[in-house]
């Protein structure tokens, strides 16, 4: 009994720190994708102040160049988050059924105690009705 209890227990922390893991890269994921749309704003400005939109022209701006850059950076990770936030959904997913299997196998334990003690108890109230049956 004890030992399923601490089995129970023990997948409810895994299936938390799993949700816990998921929710802090779509956090990082958010922010990453809030940061690329900065520098994308930022490209933009940057290109319409010096009015070349080219960036293989000689006169690109450098720093546009460098946020482009910076931005690429942001893209591929992204990537890699979007990646990990899938590994992560699918090691939820198959940490969540491993606690319900322990949670189902207890809650039928449960239920066949009960069927138990309610049988035990018929059996015991039929045998004082019987007793009461034959004595009167």
């Amino acid at each position: 009994m004890r030992n399923r209890d601490s089995l129970i227990r023990l997948h409810r922390f895994q299936v938390d720190e799993k949700r816990r893991k998921l929710a802090e890269l779509e956090l990082m994921l958010q922010e990453f994708r809030a940061r690329e749309r900065e520098l994308e704003a930022q490209v933009l400005a940057e290109q319409e102040k010096a009015g070349i939109s080219d960036v293989a022209h000689f006169a690109y701006p450098m720093f546009a160049k460098s946020v482009i850059r910076r931005r690429q950076n942001i893209l591929n990770s992204i990537e890699d988050i979007e990646h990990q936030l899938g590994v992560a959904k699918e090691e939820l997913a198959s940490a969540f059924r491993e606690l319900k299997k322990y949670e189902l196998i207890e809650d039928n334990r449960k239920r066949r105690h009960r069927k138990e003690a309610i049988r035990i108890e018929q059996a015991e109230l039929d045998e004082v009705a019987l007793g009461i049956h034959r004595r009167g």
